[in-house]
């Protein structure tokens, strides 16, 4: 017959406390490495690191250095958002970048050429790009096609259709003027315009940001790309992470057809989804021709294949179901941050790509070997 002491008991309980709080600390863990976005946000701080060093006397952290450097992050922002969500959705958009060139000119002819609004051929671009992707998902659906074959036709359906349709209404495959018919345009400001100036020119005559002789500022505003990137970040995440639809996505893209067992909608999801890419293209095509006052034919050239490193850095898989819009807006900015880095630090350009592509197949073997040991030890 044993007798439990007070001692033995204590001891015991000790030991179970130890263990709980080991236990704990490996969950903790377990939860951070299973985070899509930690490649993207440690690979940020090596970039940062590495780009402070070797160019951080070039004027790179300057306030109009990091202007430039934002304004590229969040024109690639704005479209790895939608490619993220649509890759954690189970599918592909290669047609992401051909919608930009398509969109702009959906906005430039009617507004120079046919005397329309700026703000009502905005709203036609939307519409255009809303059916186009609705068509674009419709079929992939209803027919189980892989994404990737009938989003590669719609790449050249829809390059082909802004090249021609741009030569039949106005002989050219650049129409500019945009900037003349926009001004005092209430939407055409949402697009094209900047936020910011006040508090810009104040840090200005304060001393904290460079002028120039006249006593401007050297930054005028924050661009309203980078407010837009901002904007859909923030709603892309606050659906993915905190709504059933949410939930949806990330169901349909894990295994479509046991989401469908249990009563989820994929078919209308991924339809949504391939809608949202081309919401998102054409937000960066309207940005870029209120900015530049111009359409051009060739406009988002390859802007398909930025988008979906940007969203793979940023943790999502080419499997679906797993993925982090937060992760996508980091994988931007170390596009960003490196693409003007180089300038800044007089490297030759042409090294960019290489980075790029490295950086690419680091983070599928990294997110392949945290998502393996998580699993594993799971």
């Amino acid at each position: 017959m044993s007798v439990s002491t007070p001692a033995a008991g204590a001891t015991a309980k000790a030991e179970d406390g130890a263990r709980d709080e080991r236990l704990r600390q490996v969950s903790r863990v377990k939860r951070l490495l299973s985070r899509p976005e930690l490649g993207s946000i440690s690979g940020t701080i090596l970039v940062f690191i590495f780009f402070i060093i070797v160019a951080g006397d070039s004027g790179m952290f300057a306030a109009n250095g990091v202007m430039n450097w934002m304004t590229v992050s969040g024109q690639l922002g704005i479209i790895g958002i939608g490619a993220c969500m649509l890759m954690i959705g189970g599918e592909f958009d290669l047609s992401i970048g051909s919608m930009i060139g398509f969109a702009g000119m959906m906005i430039a002819i009617p507004a120079v050429y046919w005397d329309w609004p700026v703000w009502s051929a905005i709203m036609f671009a939307f519409s255009c790009a809303l059916l186009i992707g609705f068509t674009n998902g419709f079929i992939v659906v209803k027919t189980g096609l892989p994404s990737f074959i009938v989003s590669l036709a719609f790449l050249f359906i829809l390059r082909g259709l802004t090249i021609a349709l741009s030569i039949l209404f106005t002989d050219k495959t650049i129409v500019g003027g945009v900037s003349a018919v926009a001004e005092g345009d209430w939407l055409g400001a949402a697009f094209g315009g900047e936020i910011g100036g006040w508090l810009f020119q104040w840090l200005a005559d304060i001393g904290l940001i460079g002028t120039y002789p006249n006593g401007d500022a050297l930054v005028s505003g924050i661009p309203m790309v980078i407010v837009w990137w901002f904007l859909l970040a923030v709603v892309a995440s606050w659906v993915l992470m905190r709504t059933r639809y949410g939930n949806w996505i990330f169901a349909t893209g894990g295994d479509a057809k046991a989401a469908k067992n249990v009563g989820v909608p994929t078919d209308r999801v991924k339809i949504c989804l391939f809608m949202f890419t081309a919401f998102c293209a054409t937000v960066l095509a309207a940005c870029q021709v209120l900015e530049f006052g111009s359409a051009a034919a060739d406009r988002g050239l390859l802007k398909e294949f930025e988008a979906i490193i940007a969203a793979v850095i940023g943790g999502a898989l080419l499997t679906g179901g797993y993925g982090s819009v937060v992760g996508a807006c980091f994988g931007a900015l170390i596009f960003g941050v490196v693409q003007m880095g180089i300038n800044f630090a007089g490297f030759n350009s042409d090294w960019f790509r290489v980075f790029l592509g490295g950086m690419l197949l680091i983070a599928v073997l990294f997110n392949n070997y945290i998502r393996k040991s998580v699993t594993e030890s799971a």
